[in-house]
């Protein structure tokens, strides 16, 4: 049976048609050489069957890859990583807060902002060149789960209630811009209300070419639970 026609379900449950591309595209953002991902692609394709799990497909290319280039395989583990920094949220808010550090921002993490009628604990305040942000982080803990246009368009209604309060700061900084930031996706109304309202969204792979992990990416900032040397036990005390 040709691998196009094998369905696969994702951890949303959605059944999908296997594509070796995009398994071929994910070993490749690894490192991995040609090589080194066509002997994978060889054992997974041989390993196929009706209905078997995106999770299952990743366990098996993650072990292929581990017993061949153990550094490769935490690269190519990344995202599970960052599930992995669960299942709270604050260690998320301090990753993206140490991101925006080494991105050249000066941070604050859980600082309480008055608005013009309640007051709102910020999960990461970010500024530079007399610009402030406010960053909100919203942190999956299990795969399959999406952003849906609620979040960014409660978001934005507390970012608007701190800029009415802001007023004349310290050296003239300004409040610029609030940012969604979360570890999955961001449904298509999501990105459309976040375009509008002028609300700056950061998910794993949005924007293009400068999502969540181009940002680890570009930093060599990878968070600790992307190490193969630790078991899930040690993992929990990071």
């Amino acid at each position: 049976m040709k691998e196009e026609a094998i369905d696969v379900i994702k951890f949303s449950g959605e059944k999908v048609k296997f594509s070796l591309e995009k398994l071929r595209r994910s070993l490749k953002y690894s490192g991995a050489d040609n090589e080194t991902v066509s002997r994978i692609i060889d054992v997974v394709r041989d390993e196929l069957y009706q209905g078997i799990s995106t999770k299952e497909i990743y366990n098996r290319a993650y072990a292929l890859l581990k017993s061949k280039k153990s550094y490769l395989a935490s690269k190519y583990k990344l995202k599970r990583a960052i599930y992995e920094l669960g299942p709270t949220g604050f260690p998320f808010e301090r990753f993206i807060g140490a991101i925006l550090k080494y991105s050249g921002y000066e941070i604050e993490i859980g600082k309480v902002l008055q608005g013009a009628c309640v007051s709102h604990e910020i999960d990461v305040i970010a500024h530079k060149n007399n610009e402030f942000i406010l960053v909100e982080c919203k942190f999956h803990s299990e795969q399959g789960l999406n952003c849906n246009v609620k979040i960014p368009l409660y978001i934005h209604s507390r970012y608007i209630d701190v800029k009415t309060n802001w007023g004349v700061k310290a050296n003239n900084a300004k409040l610029t811009q609030g940012w969604v930031v979360t570890n999955t996706r961001f449904t298509k109304d999501a990105i459309a209300y976040g375009a509008c309202a002028n609300l700056y969204l950061l998910s794993w792979d949005y924007p293009k070419d400068n999502g969540l992990k181009d940002r680890i990416d570009r930093l060599g900032l990878y968070p600790i639970t992307a190490s193969t040397l630790l078991t899930n036990h040690e993992n929990s005390f990071y």
